[in-house]
Parts: structure tokens; C-alpha cells; sequence
């Protein structure tokens, strides 16, 4: 993913909107694949206290220095701070940096793929299904070689997403995927607000068993910290080879 032109920010300016007026139109989620949905602008702002259970352990975790991760309204960023935690955040949509900063939060308009940015932090954290930003399953190596640049000597990554296995469900139990086909987490979207329309990206949901066997070929263990109710999963990833 890169850099959004603010004039074709449609996520960030719904958040924009909502952070200026306590009010949001209908911020939607197009894909080939699936009918459109809609994302509640008024959830990117949820506090600490309204996010799921899987979202809140994730911020008791994190320690030391914090890269929050296509923060977005920054509501993560925010409760670490508000737990005296030292949380830096960074998103490539203009508008979202520019609400996080008027939040009062540390946050900086970087693409997590840019070479440019050298930082090293003790947390990673990527929540609202962290493994997103990975894109395709041929991104997977260039994911997990970030990881060891931005990583401090024994940090970790705190990261979530879910098995959309359950939507290939059939009425007996049994699942309809297309192994043959691409990987069944593998999604387009778009997002659309009051009419803008946003450049298409790849969108990856990973099962915990493919997280799991993608880190260890790429020198990390993957520890399966909580599960959800849907799905859903809280995992954290440690280099256990550092030249691999």
C-alpha cells in the first residue's frame, strides 16, 4: 500500500469528519468477491473500554516502545497513552495523521514498506485484522523481513485476524474452497465515503495454522495468544532466527 492522495482518502475523511463534527455518512467497503459492507465511522473511535477483549489484551501487552500500525483514528494509540504507554503511530492516509496529531497522539504519514523509515521498537502492534497489511500471500517474505528491520533485539509483534473459513460453510458442515485457487483469505477492497472513491488494494486474512507455518519459514515462532468468539485471533511473533 502507499501514500493516499488526500483528495482520494475516503476512510481518512470520514474520520476527519467524524473527529470535526461527532458525525460520519456511510464510510463503504467494496469488493469483487463479497456484497458491500459498511464500516461504523463512530467504532474507529471506541475507547478502551469498548473494544473487544481480544483488542484489550493486545494494548496490556504491548511494552516498551510502541509501533502502532495503520492506526487510522488512532483509538488504540490513544488508550496506550491514557495507560502511560509509549505509543508512536503511523498510516498513509493524510487526513487520519492529521486527526491523530489534533488528538494529541505521536503519529507520522509512513507506509510500514517504506525503506526510508529506520525506526526500531520494542511492540509491533497490527490490530483490525493486523495481517491485512501483508496484501497477497507472495507478500509474505517482504512482510516478515520489515518485521526484522523494525523489530529491537527480543521485541515482538502483537497482531490479529481472523479464519474466514466459515464463510464457505455449507449447510452439512463441510467447506467449499477452491484449493486450487487462490488462498481463500486473499481479498480486493475499495472503500467509498459520500461519493469518493479509493484506489483498490489487497486485503489478507490469514488463518492462525497459516501465520504459524509463513513465521517459521521465515525465522519467527508464532504463539497463539487468545481466540474470539468468530473466528477471530490474537497471536504474537518473536524472531527466533534472525538471519533466516
Amino acid at each position: 500500500m502507499k501514500i493516499q492522495n488526500a483528495t482520494a482518502d475516503p476512510m481518512g475523511t470520514a474520520i476527519y469528519d467524524y473527529h470535526k463534527t461527532g458525525n460520519a455518512g456511510k464510510l463503504i467497503v467494496h469488493s469483487s468477491m463479497f456484497e458491500d459492507d459498511e464500516i461504523p465511522v463512530a467504532d474507529l473511535f471506541r475507547t478502551y473500554k469498548d473494544m473487544p477483549r481480544l483488542e484489550q489484551k493486545a494494548l496490556e501487552l504491548a511494552h516498551g516502545r510502541i509501533l502502532d500500525v495503520g492506526a487510522g483514528s488512532g483509538c488504540h494509540s490513544a488508550a496506550l497513552q491514557q495507560m502511560g504507554k509509549d505509543s508512536h503511530a503511523i498510516d498513509i492516509s493524510p487526513l487520519s495523521v492529521k486527526v491523530m496529531q489534533e488528538r494529541g497522539l505521536d503519529a507520522y504519514l509512513t507506509d510500514f514498506y517504506d525503506a526510508r523509515f529506520t525506526e526500531r521498537f520494542d511492540t509491533i502492534l497490527m490490530l483490525m485484522n493486523g495481517t491485512g497489511i501483508i496484501g497477497t500471500m507472495e507478500r509474505l517474505p517482504e512482510f516478515f523481513r520489515r518485521l526484522k528491520q523494525l523489530l529491537k533485539p527480543g521485541g515482538s509483534v502483537i497482531i490479529d485476524s481472523s479464519d474466514l473459513c466459515y464463510l464457505f460453510e455449507e449447510e452439512d458442515g463441510s467447506m467449499m474452497i477452491d484449493l486450487a485457487g487462490d488462498y481463500y483469505g486473499q481479498l480486493d477492497y475499495q472503500m467509498e465515503y459520500k461519493g469518493m472513491l479509493g484506489e483498490p488494494f489487497d486485503w489478507l486474512y490469514l488463518d492462525f495454522s497459516t501465520l504459524n507455518a509463513a513465521a517459521e519459514e521465515h525465522g519467527f515462532k508464532a504463539e497463539l495468544l487468545a481466540e474470539g468468539e468468530h473466528y477471530d485471533y490474537l497471536a504474537r511473533l518473536t524472531v527466533s532466527r534472525p538471519d533466516a
